[in-house]
Formats: C-alpha cells, sequence, structure tokens
C-alpha cells in the first residue's frame, strides 16, 4: 500500500523549498514516478492558450498538445472533476499517448479559483486505481495547489 502521508511530507519539502511552478512540478512528478507502483506515466499538463501543453513528467514521450473536452486530461478540465478511469479503452474519446496503458487517474488542478493544469497518471494495470489513491492524490494536489507559484508560468496572449 502507498504511504501518501511520506509523499506529501516529501512534497511539503520541495514545495517550501522551491515553489516555482517548474523545478516543483518536476520534483513532484519525480517523487510520484519514484513511489507509485504499477505507472508508466507521471506528469502534468499545464493551460495555455485554452488548452493543455505538456509539462513536467516521467515516463516515455507524451502528447505535447491536449484540446479541452478530448481525452481523460482535457474531460477533467472540462468538467472540472477527477478522472479515474478503470479501463482507458473503454472511455469515449482516449488518446493514446503510450499503447501500454490502460488506466489512468486525471485530477484538476487550482489556483486563485481556476484551472491551471491537471496531474496526469497512466499504469499498464486495469483498474490500477483505487479511492485510496484517489484521497491520497487529491492531498498531494492540495499541497501544490497551496504552495505553487505561477508568476511566471504561461501568460494568455
Amino acid at each position: 500500500m502507498t504511504d501518501y502521508n511520506l509523499i506529501n511530507e516529501q512534497l511539503l519539502g520541495f514545495s517550501k523549498a522551491e515553489a516555482n511552478f517548474l523545478p516543483l512540478l518536476s520534483n513532484a512528478s519525480a517523487l510520484l514516478w519514484q513511489e507509485l507502483k504499477d505507472i508508466n506515466w507521471a506528469g502534468f499538463y499545464l493551460m495555455h492558450k485554452g488548452a493543455l501543453l505538456l509539462g513536467p513528467f516521467q515516463g516515455k514521450p507524451a502528447c505535447i498538445n491536449i484540446k479541452i473536452g478530448k481525452g481523460v486530461c482535457g474531460t477533467a478540465v472540462q468538467t472540472d472533476k477527477v478522472q479515474r478511469v478503470k479501463d482507458v479503452h473503454e472511455f469515449p474519446g482516449h488518446i493514446a499517448c503510450d499503447s501500454a496503458s490502460n488506466s489512468e487517474i486525471v485530477i484538476p488542478l487550482h489556483k486563485d479559483g481556476k484551472i491551471f493544469g491537471v496531474l496526469d497518471i497512466d499504469s499498464p494495470l486495469f483498474d490500477r486505481f483505487s479511492e485510496a489513491d484517489e484521497e491520497g492524490l487529491l492531498r498531494f494536489c492540495r499541497v501544490l495547489e497551496e504552495y505553487i507559484d505561477l508568476s511566471d508560468v504561461f501568460k494568455e496572449s
């Protein structure tokens, strides 16, 4: 079983050391990659010009741009709800960046009342993400949301 309390303590340490979005999300994705079992991708997509743009991640090369409402990530933004998908092949409009992925969890990230991106984690196992994973990852995201400094992040243009 994953120790989300320990993971979140480690994230808090990273957050207090440097809140700038780039190193914080880079270390956050590396932390998840290191600590979560049976995953093949962990990272972030950030809002940029009305779509999601690939951010820091661990895993194979990934889709660069995702339109809002498309795939699991775009649906998470459109609905502003966690998407915990047991079988991505049954998800309407799933975007297959890695054909080895079979389940996925995506959590919208907020700052100042707006979605600024999503946490996306994929697994080669079906039904990999439990309710306990969702709860632990929601707490992980709350730490990011509280500490992250987005002052240098993409500006709408």
